[in-house]
């Protein structure tokens, strides 16, 4: 197993003892873990960007298949602006909208605790702003 691997692996299984605390955790195929807080289906992966760079990418798929509107785009920029843990993204697709938000942060040397509390930093934002976006689709309706 190389450095890097192993590096990756040791943070992984960091991230999945953190999250354990707060959801049942998945080991996918490729090594991802996923995880759904509320109704916001989540992932985590570890990559190493550079020598004694290695980070932990949490997206979240904060809502999908919303009706595209342009109205939604720019509510969704404002609220990026407003100093969310991560970046929110909005992918039109076929089907309407997809809103992501995430979030990438060197983790290595970082105990369970402080780890599971970040986390959840991030997905409770991405569940608050599921909830407000759905809503907002509902007033809108």
């Amino acid at each position: 197993m190389t450095q890097e691997a192993a590096t990756t692996a040791r943070l992984m299984t960091a991230a999945k003892e953190a999250l354990e605390t707060y959801h049942d955790v998945h080991v996918d195929d490729d090594g991802a873990l996923t995880f759904r807080h509320s109704e916001v289906p989540c992932a985590v992966q570890a990559m190493q960007l550079a020598e004694g760079l290695t980070v932990l990418s949490l997206t979240c798929v904060v809502a999908w298949d919303l009706p595209a509107s342009e109205e939604l785009a720019q509510s969704v920029a404002e609220r990026a602006g407003q100093g969310l843990f991560g970046t929110l993204g909005v992918v039109r697709t076929e089907r309407g909208m997809d809103v992501t938000l995430r979030y990438a942060f060197p983790a290595e040397g970082m105990a369970p605790a402080p780890l599971g509390t970040l986390m959840m930093l991030v997905v409770a934002t991405a569940s608050q702003l599921r909830a407000e976006l759905l809503e907002s689709e509902d007033t809108a309706s």
